[in-house]
C-alpha cells in the first residue's frame, strides 16, 4: 500500500513534469501550450481575429493532437483491462516515447528561428500529444493524486480548503486534501521556472528532465486502485 508520503512525492513530480513540459514548449515553439488546452484556445481565437498575422498552424493542430494522446492513453489502458493487466507502467511508457518524440525533433529543428518548420511542428504536436496521454493518465489511472496539469482547479480547491481550515471548519480529510493540491500546485511552479531557464541555456536538450523523471516513474510500483481495478 502507498503511504500519503509517496503519494505527495508522486503528485509532485507529475506536477513538476507537466510545468517543465509546458513551459518550454511555450518558450521554444511560438507560446504553444502542449498542457493547456485553455490557453491554446485562447491564442487561436486571437490569432484568426488578428488580421497582422497569420493564424498558426501549428496551434491549430496542437489541439487534436492532444486528443490523439487521450484516446490513445485510452484505448492503451482498455485494452490493459481486458487483458487483466495494471496499465500505469504502459502509460507511462507511452509518454515517455511522445516526449523522446518531442525532445529529439526538437534538437534537429534547432535552430528554430523566427518560423514553425516541418521538425520544430512535428516537435509540437509530439509534445501536445505526450500532454494528452499525461492528463489521461490522470482521470483514468491516477484519481488518488491531485490533477497535475490542470492548475485552475487546484488552486480553486487549495482556497476552499484554506479557507475552511482558517474558519475552523475543516476535518481531517480536508487537511489532507489541502497538502495534496498545495504539493502538486508548488511542483508545478517550480517546474515551470526551471523549464524556463534550462531551455534558454540547453535547447530542446532540457526535455531530458522530465524524460528522466517517466524513466523513474515506470520503476515505481503499481498505484493500488490501478491493481485492483485491474484485478
Amino acid at each position: 500500500m502507498q503511504t500519503p508520503q509517496f503519494q505527495r512525492l508522486q503528485g509532485a513530480s507529475l506536477g513538476f513534469l507537466a510545468g517543465y513540459v509546458d513551459t518550454l514548449g511555450f518558450i521554444a515553439l511560438f507560446g504553444l501550450f502542449t498542457a493547456h488546452v485553455t490557453g491554446n484556445f485562447v491564442l487561436i481565437a486571437v490569432s484568426l481575429a488578428d488580421t497582422r498575422q497569420t493564424p498558426s498552424l501549428l496551434k491549430l493542430l496542437a489541439f487534436p493532437a492532444f486528443i490523439l494522446g487521450v484516446a490513445a492513453a485510452r484505448l492503451l489502458v482498455a485494452r490493459c483491462e481486458r487483458r487483466g493487466v495494471p496499465a500505469t507502467r504502459p502509460v507511462y511508457l507511452l509518454q515517455l516515447v511522445l516526449l523522446l518524440g518531442f525532445m529529439v525533433c526538437g534538437i534537429l529543428a534547432e535552430p528554430v528561428g523566427k518560423s514553425v518548420g516541418a521538425l520544430a511542428m512535428a516537435a509540437g504536436l509530439f509534445g501536445a500529444a505526450a500532454m494528452g496521454a499525461h492528463s489521461a493518465a490522470g482521470k483514468l489511472l491516477l484519481t488518488h493524486l491531485a490533477p497535475t496539469s490542470m492548475m485552475t482547479g487546484n488552486v480553486t480547491q487549495l482556497v476552499i480548503d484554506a479557507v475552511d481550515s482558517l474558519r475552523g471548519a475543516a476535518d481531517a480529510t480536508v487537511r489532507t486534501r489541502c497538502a495534496k493540491f498545495f504539493w502538486t500546485i508548488l511542483a508545478f511552479a517550480v517546474g515551470c521556472c526551471l523549464a524556463a531557464f534550462a531551455y534558454l541555456a540547453v535547447g530542446f536538450m532540457a526535455l531530458i528532465v522530465p524524460v528522466a523523471i517517466l524513466f523513474l516513474h515506470l520503476w515505481l510500483p503499481e498505484p493500488e486502485a490501478t491493481a485492483q481495478k485491474a484485478a
